[in-house]
């Protein structure tokens, strides 16, 4: 008994020391320093927020990514012949008639994403969406089928011809998947997209994401 009442003794007059230490002025003085500068620290951090500021969230890191593609199927015709007075000299011509697929894809340099987090004031995420844009147009080779071909000597198709017509093929896949709304898809899957990765870091439920794109 009398050991317990020797160890509590002792514990007290160690707290009592600690208290008066801490009840100085010069301790005083810290404490309230500190506290002081995690009030400034606090109020920044307050301010910050209602400007709003930029988040990276690795965007930077992903680079161009497709978002959509479109496989179209191209018709092509070569021709050439040989012409007297403006009209074709018979069994001179060369012509072909063929079609290859192409994968077109679409999508957008996630690099160039801006996210401007204003969550302190309005709970919102403003996400600027850089202009979509077709990213490749491959031909696949193995599609090839021919619907028409006729050779003649006198007007051989060179290398030089084929290769501008399948030039003129590619532009022809882009425009159609243009025009059957590839880059308006791209749009729409880089947002669900951004909108999956972003409510890794916000709760939908408390905070609002507002897209747009840049122009």
């Amino acid at each position: 008994m009398n050991e317990k009442k020797e160890q509590t003794n002792h514990i007290r007059k160690k707290a009592i020391k600690v208290i008066k230490k801490l009840m100085k002025p010069k301790v005083l003085i810290a404490i309230a320093i500190c506290i002081g500068i995690a009030s400034i620290s606090w109020g920044v951090k307050e301010e910050f927020f209602k400007t709003g500021q930029t988040a990276k969230l690795g965007f930077e890191d992903i680079g161009e990514l497709a978002t959509q593609s479109a496989t179209c199927t191209s018709v092509r015709v070569e021709g050439k012949d040989k012409k007297l007075f403006g009209m074709t000299i018979p069994f001179t011509q060369t012509k072909y008639i063929y079609t290859y697929n192409s994968v077109v894809k679409a999508g957008i340099d996630f690099s160039k994403v801006k996210v401007t987090d204003r969550s302190g004031t309005s709970k919102k995420i403003y996400v600027e969406i850089p202009k979509v844009k077709v990213l490749s147009t491959t031909i696949d080779y193995d599609s090839f089928k021919v619907y028409h071909e006729e050779e003649s000597i006198f007007s051989p198709i060179s290398l030089e011809e084929h290769n501008a017509s399948i030039k003129e093929l590619e532009k022809t896949a882009r425009k159609d998947a243009i025009a059957n709304g590839l880059l308006d898809n791209a749009y729409d899957n880089a947002k669900k997209m951004l909108q999956a990765f972003l409510e890794q870091s916000y709760d939908s439920k408390r905070y609002t994401i507002v897209f747009s794109k840049k122009k």
